[in-house]
Parts: structure tokens; sequence; C-alpha cells
């Protein structure tokens, strides 16, 4: 008789696990949106990419409150334990993430319709964007297929992020002396930030692959103990 009841516990935290990576899926495609806009100064995709936070919101809300159900008729132990707190460190990150694209599209329309922009800023811009987007894709993958290499190597990736936003904010300082000219660059060190934050909680969703798999936290790299 108890065996009906570990399958429909199984098939349902493998439901909420399956939700949880398509809400990463979400912040994907959210982040692909965010570039565009960034690309073309586009207000009207901005202002979609903010709209459709509330979609990564009742993501987050769904799984979260499915979790807790699951916990309150269910005792699970060992491994689903770990799946079951994972997964409400993943969903936490993912809702972050999506905040940091709104937060970005929120700057777009205030830097004009032909905002003076400068190439070498522009070019970092973009390259932390596919960066951010591609750690998000591979955390994903790692969470999913269990793969603590894969997510220890979101830390390699990480400081390739990490470098292009100190170049960044470098640029932004030395961009001369017209008041437009530093509005902007000042407005890209914010959208920096929040790239790198995007970027941070991949790395926060890797650590979540390494914690299923061993049942042991460790943060894969932090101030007090650099990684490498």
């Amino acid at each position: 008789m108890p065996e009906r009841p570990r399958q429909h516990f199984v098939d349902q935290l493998a439901e909420l696990e399956e939700r949880t990576m398509g809400g990463i899926d979400l912040v994907v495609m959210q982040l692909d949106r965010v570039l565009e806009a960034l690309t073309h100064q586009d207000v009207e995709l901005a202002a979609l990419v903010v709209a459709d936070d509330d979609r990564l919101d009742g993501r987050y809300l769904e799984v979260h409150q499915g979790i807790l159900s699951l916990l309150a008729l269910q005792a699970p132990v060992a491994g689903d334990l770990r799946i079951v707190a994972a997964l409400l460190h993943v969903i936490k990150h993912m809702e972050r993430m999506g905040d940091q694209c709104v937060n970005i599209c929120k700057l777009i329309p205030l830097l004009g319709h032909e905002p003076p922009v400068q190439p070498a800023i522009m070019e970092r811009i973009m390259s932390m964007g596919r960066s951010a987007r591609d750690e998000t894709v591979l955390s994903r993958r790692a969470f999913e297929e269990r793969d603590v290499g894969l997510a220890e190597d979101l830390v390699r990736q990480d400081r390739e992020i990490n470098r292009l936003n100190r170049e960044i904010f470098q640029l932004a300082i030395e961009c001369g002396t017209d008041a437009d000219v530093r509005e902007w660059g000042m407005t890209m060190v914010m959208v920096a930030r929040a790239l790198e934050r995007i970027g941070d909680n991949a790395v926060d969703i890797g650590e979540q692959t390494a914690f299923v798999v061993t049942g042991l936290f460790r943060e894969f790299s932090d101030s007090s103990h650099p990684a490498g």
C-alpha cells in the first residue's frame, strides 16, 4: 500500500522540478529580449520585459506553494529532501534573475531615443549579456543532469563577467566631460551590475546542484575563499 503514495510524491516532485527548469527558460527568454532592447534602444520591448515579469513571479509562487503543499503531506528524507530544499533556493535565484532583467529595462527609456553610445562600453555590455545568458543555460543543464563538474565550470565563466564589469566601470569614469555621455556611461554601469548579479545567481544555482548530488553545501567562490 505505501508504494502508491510514494510514487505520487515522486511524480509531484519531478513535476515541480520541471516547472522550475521552465522558469529558468523564461529567464533566458527575458535575457534575449533585454539584449535586443539594449541593442536597438527598443523602449516597447523593454516595457514588454517589465510586464512579463509577472509570469516569472507567478512561476515562483506556483512552485513555492507546490513545495509547501508537498512538505505538508509527505516527509521526504535523504536525496528527496535535498531536492526539495534545493528547489526552494533555485526558484529564489530564478526570480531574482528576472528582477535584474526588469531593472535593466527600466533604465532603457531613460537613455533617450539617440543616446551617446560609446562603442567600447556597449561592446562589453553585450559580451556580458551573452555570458550571463550562457551561464543561465548552463546552470539549468547542470541542475537537470546533476552534473557537478558542469556546475563548477560556472565559476570560470563568471570570472569573465566580473572582468568585463570592472572594465565597464573604468571606461565609464574615463568617458569625458560631456554630461550626456557621462550620464549614459553611469547608466551602463548600472546595467553591467545587473548582468553581473544574474551571473552570480547562476553560480548559486550551480551550488545547489552540488548540494543535491553530494549532500554538502559549499560555496564555489566567495570573498574569503576565492576560487582557483
